[in-house]
């Protein structure tokens, strides 16, 4: 292994010596990062792009001088890899890691600093070192709960995402224990999957999805399929599941912005009687989903003329106290406050109205 006293002074000699002894882990294989492993890892996974990683690191340049140093100010660094926030060797690097490994990386400028450098530490078009340890990685989560944590397998392409009511094609293994319950390619629309047998967790997860993905979801029983667990795929109450979604193609639905207020009130009737049929059959965080969708679509709306205006806040009204009544039965106390309280505080007169 390289050891900082035996580093060479120029760039070029220290590729040659990195490269007889370590590996490049550019895709391109140009030697612009290569990696030299100080201390074995523990066999099994590797972070995956956007799992939050958390190292420790020590950076040098070729003459040995420390510029930057974790472990000097008593503190761990994280960062979601693969994501462009740090230096593109770091993501480059880190992928190539297990947790526990102690690896060192010669990194050319095209993946560090650049032809500016960094003022009063690294001078332009400098190569650079780092010695990084992998502490430990997780998903993404994408709840606040932790109940659905992505893992990104194959980055997506595109700088646009599904959106609510937009069509997606996808293709889905289902797993809980290790047994595979569900393969399937399979056309829904965000913000329905529930219509195709297809859990809450993945439902939420497509907006965050882009063209090509393909990503591991785990979900908690709540994102899942609950107390009731699920008959058709012999799952029972309470499992986690685990699935790998590939999101083939979507076409994007319209943005409230584009719609005019029919439309509104006509997709505000449709998703009423869904969220209602939710209810209805306890499935009551889809109907929150449903009654949401109300409340983005007309809550700012003035409408035409005080008839229409009387129908959209009658469409809200109900929405809110719908929600209510959900998280009353979830047993989310602060939630079923806020919603009643957003019904009380309404400033127009409104005609009363009774909830479902």
């Amino acid at each position: 292994m390289t050891s900082d006293q035996d580093l060479p002074m120029d760039g070029q000699s220290a590729t040659a010596v990195f490269a007889a002894r370590g590996i490049d882990v550019t895709l391109n294989k140009d030697q612009g990062v290569i990696k030299v492993v100080k201390r074995q890892g523990i066999d099994g996974d590797r972070p995956m792009i956007g799992d939050k990683v958390t190292v420790h690191y020590t950076g040098k340049l070729l003459t040995g001088k420390k510029f930057d140093c974790s472990r000097d100010r008593k503190e761990s660094f994280c960062f979601n890899v693969g994501k462009g926030q740090v230096l593109k060797a770091w993501d480059i690097g880190v992928l190539s890691m297990h947790r526990g490994e102690v690896c060192t990386l010669l990194c050319k400028p095209e993946y560090a600093y650049g032809s500016a450098g960094n003022p009063d530490k690294i001078p332009p078009n400098s190569s650079v070192l780092f010695e990084i340890e992998l502490l430990k990685f997780e998903g993404e989560m994408l709840t606040g709960d932790g109940g659905i944590i992505r893992r990104i397998k194959v980055k997506g392409d595109g700088y646009t995402n599904p959106n609510d009511g937009a069509t997606v094609d996808v293709h889905l293994e289902g797993n809980c224990a290790g047994r595979l319950f569900d393969c399937r390619d399979v056309t829904f629309t965000v913000s329905e999957a529930d219509d195709k047998g297809i859990p809450l967790g993945v439902d939420r997860a497509m907006d965050k999805m882009q063209r090509g993905e393909c990503c591991l979801l785990y979900l908690k029983p709540k994102y899942a399929f609950g107390s009731e667990g699920k008959t058709e795929f012999k799952i029972g109450p309470d499992k986690d599941v685990v699935y790998e979604v590939t999101l083939k193609d979507f076409k994007r639905a319209k943005e409230s912005w584009e719609m005019d207020v029919h439309e509104k009130l006509a997709l505000a009737a449709e998703v009423k009687h869904k969220g209602n049929q939710c209810f209805k059959a306890e499935r009551y965080q889809q109907a929150v989903i449903q009654y949401q969708r109300i409340i983005m679509w007309l809550e700012m709306e003035c409408g035409n003329g005080i008839e229409q205006l009387k129908r959209i806040q009658d469409f809200v009204i109900k929405a809110h106290l719908n929600l209510a009544l959900c998280f009353l039965r979830m047993k989310e106390f602060s939630q079923v406050v806020e919603n009643c309280n957003k019904v009380s505080n309404k400033t127009l007169t409104i005609f009363p109205v009774k909830s479902i």
